[in-house]
């Protein structure tokens, strides 16, 4: 019998987001001087920071490349972060062995064609609520909100109420 999402969850010591449908809604303001822009959610952020401080792996493989993206990734505290990627099973794979980290052990949110072939290879394959059909027909678990709108922040929230670590964390800092 195949094990529930929350079952899996157990498992889950790293986290892979893309970016744009993920941490951001998708939208792309364009700037007079072509510069584009894109918004991410505080909560998102804040739990993605939560995660790594409690011990957690956290990763980006994004194909856009935008440094004012990495400049607030790395504000988080989030080191691995691999911007402009062609290939997103190459670099997973490489990533995976640099940490030695099984990919059962994996939680990867995306939300389009291009994190497909990815997402079929991990633990625990989610996606935000308005993902791409394709990516909702693989992910064991669909999130309640949009990309960009917490469903990072949802899915962190979830594993690390599952291990005991959500609240431990908060007392643990007195936020």
């Amino acid at each position: 019998m195949a094990k529930s999402y929350k079952e899996i969850m157990n498992d889950i010591t790293t986290f892979i987001f893309d970016v744009d449908g993920v941490l951001t809604d998708g939208s792309v303001y364009i700037a007079n001087d072509g510069e584009l822009l894109r918004t991410m959610n505080i909560k998102d952020g804040y739990a993605m920071k939560a995660a790594i401080e409690s011990g957690y792996n956290v990763c980006i493989i994004s194909g856009g490349k935008n440094e004012g993206v990495r400049l607030r990734l790395r504000n988080l505290g989030i080191t691995d972060i691999h911007l402009g990627t062609p290939n997103k099973v190459e670099t997973f794979e490489e990533y995976t062995e640099l940490y030695a980290i099984a990919p059962e052990q994996v939680l990867y949110m995306g939300d389009d064609i291009p994190d497909y072939h990815v997402m079929k290879l991990v633990g625990l394959p989610t996606c935000p609520q308005d993902a791409s059909p394709e990516i909702k027909s693989i992910s064991k678990y669909i999130s309640h909100k949009n990309g960009g709108k917490g469903a990072v922040r949802e899915v962190i929230e979830q594993v690390m109420k599952v291990q005991g670590k959500w609240m431990e964390y908060f007392e643990g800092n007195n936020n």
